[in-house]
């Protein structure tokens, strides 16, 4: 059986290693240099299992709305002439509320939860360095009413069965020895037990280089351009390099996968939400984190790579924009320099900004579609890191004919009636 994966990112490098697992003849083609080159490159590196949650929540509008006004501000919304945009956005808002959010939150964690365990078995059939830790997150509170405003998460985790633990000031020190030097800017956390970190980038070009060894042919500098249909079925890929006849097709293209996907008359509600990032070497160990600490106010992850420390956030609606400006990454130097300012070197600090692939539920899209020879696993949003080994698992097993571990429920494109 000849798969060809659309894309070269965590999605769908994981994609192919579990193919050829299952013995597919497979070929990926990406337009960058080499695997991980976009969203992928630089997240925030958290595999954060216990903090997997839809945006769209109650009470999110309202935040955001005073998010607007901060100097700091994790949201900004740029009011472009987009009927896509505007769309997206007011499903979004439609899913603001408690039935959807427990809805879209136990779809997203069926999907994390079986992802935690995918990954820890590949781990055992494969040795490579991406800074794995395994630490937990701790999502830390700098007021007493986001103490008080985390009690909801918690009965959310405890009925999820995701571990958690709420810890005072003191607790959050013996947790993160380095938030000792700035005690007095935040009164507690909730550390999330189960959650990993590790390197994206790292992770997806090691995991390609092993992918190879299972016969899988990579290319790379390739641009597609649409898909071939004919008789109901997608018969070949079309790049900038002619035409590529396959069995079955798998789009991976993350924020890019609605475009192409329109082509065939398949519309997914896939916006792109711009983010951005900093990675700066450790200057002091016991003054830098040791795991991922996530400020609830700013809405910024910093995370422990190595010997690096990457810092990440902000959620910035502007469509497909990547541009880096002067004082793009602001927000993300002002947390860690604020939490952990002797931890890091920021003189040496790069920049970076990517595109997050998200739906206005938060559930991404994975599975079949009304083209028996076409599957999607994309739409992922902030979680591609953390949900890619147990939606690629799981696509791998629908395409070769096997069973699905997991309940597609609510999964599928179906969901939105295309």
């Amino acid at each position: 059986m000849k798969v060809i994966v659309l894309g070269a990112g965590v999605i769908g490098v994981t994609t192919a290693y579990y193919l050829a697992k299952q013995g597919a003849d497979v070929t990926v083609i990406d337009r960058q240099r080499e695997p991980g080159m976009e969203t992928s490159y630089a997240n925030a590196g958290e595999l954060s299992y216990g903090m997997t949650s839809p945006w769209a929540a109650p009470g999110v509008p309202k935040k955001a709305l005073k998010w607007l006004f901060m100097r700091h501000r994790p949201l900004t919304i740029w009011p472009l002439i987009s009927p896509t945009m505007w769309a997206w956005g007011l499903r979004m808002l439609a899913n603001c509320n408690e039935d959807a959010y427990r809805t879209n939150k136990a779809r997203m964690v069926r999907v994390s939860n079986f992802s935690r365990d995918a990954l820890t078995e590949l781990m055992n059939d494969v040795s490579f360095d991406f800074d794995l830790r395994e630490r937990g997150t701790l999502q830390l509170f700098r007021t007493q009413k986001q103490v008080d405003g985390s009690k909801a998460d918690q009965e959310v985790l405890a009925e999820f069965d995701s571990p958690f633990e709420l810890l005072d000031r003191d607790g959050c020190i013996r947790a993160e020895p380095g938030l000792a030097h700035v005690a007095d800017k935040f009164v507690g956390g909730l550390r999330l037990t189960s959650d990993r970190t590790g390197d994206c980038r790292r992770f997806t070009q090691a995991l390609a280089k092993t992918a190879e060894t299972l016969g899988v042919s990579f290319r790379y500098g390739e641009t597609i351009h649409g898909m071939t249909v004919s008789d109901g079925r997608i018969r070949a890929v079309r790049t900038d390099r002619g035409a590529e006849v396959a069995d079955a097709f798998v789009c991976c293209l993350g924020p890019y996968a609605a475009t192409l996907l329109q082509q065939v008359d398949i519309r997914v509600p896939i916006y792109p939400i711009k983010g951005y990032s900093i990675t700066l070497p450790v200057a002091d160990d016991e003054a830098a984190p040791q795991s991922t600490i996530m400020d609830e106010t700013h809405k910024v992850a910093i995370t422990r790579l190595g010997d690096r420390i990457r810092v990440a956030g902000q959620a910035e609606i502007i469509g497909y924009n990547k541009r880096l400006g002067a004082h793009a990454t602001d927000t993300v130097r002002h947390v860690v320099d604020d939490l952990f300012p002797k931890g890091g070197d920021l003189s040496k600090a790069e920049g970076w900004t990517g595109l997050r692939p998200m739906t206005p539920d938060g559930t991404p899209v994975i599975g079949p579609t009304r083209y028996p020879n076409l599957f999607l696993n994309t739409g992922h949003g902030t979680l591609g890191w953390t949900m890619a080994c147990g939606s690629s698992r799981v696509v791998a097993d629908i395409v070769t004919g096997r069973p699905p571990e997991i309940d597609m429920d609510g999964l599928t494109v179906a969901r939105y009636r295309t």
